[in-house]
């Protein structure tokens, strides 16, 4: 896991984003924070459980279900099992020792 600083996301209303293996944030104090951190790692590892391109492939599909589902782009994004499961679990800084294999799948 890398972590960067991209000023590119400034202009983005997102805090952080993973992208295996790099994990880039908005700005320089997000590398602190240890809940983006580990809802950034949950993804890393979720990327890793499906080859990565099958991550972002999964990702991109649910997304747009949801979206023509609900007419609405920031429940679309709260909709997707990936980000169900790293929603729920950021504050547990210890899950990524327990997690199981594809645990995403229990949030769909």
């Amino acid at each position: 896991m890398i972590i960067v600083c991209q000023k590119p996301l400034k202009k983005l209303k997102i805090n952080g984003i993973a992208l295996f293996p790099f994990i880039f944030v908005r700005k320089p104090e997000d590398k602190e924070n240890n809940v983006l951190i580990n809802h950034e790692k949950i993804h890393l590892r979720q990327q890793l459980e499906l080859l990565i391109i099958f991550f972002y492939i999964f990702y991109v599909i649910e997304y747009y279900y949801h979206f023509f589902r609900l007419k609405d782009a920031y429940l679309a994004y709260r909709s997707i099992s990936f980000e169900k499961e790293a929603y729920a679990m950021e504050d547990d800084g210890g899950y990524l020792k327990s997690r199981k294999l594809w645990s995403f799948w229990n949030y769909r």
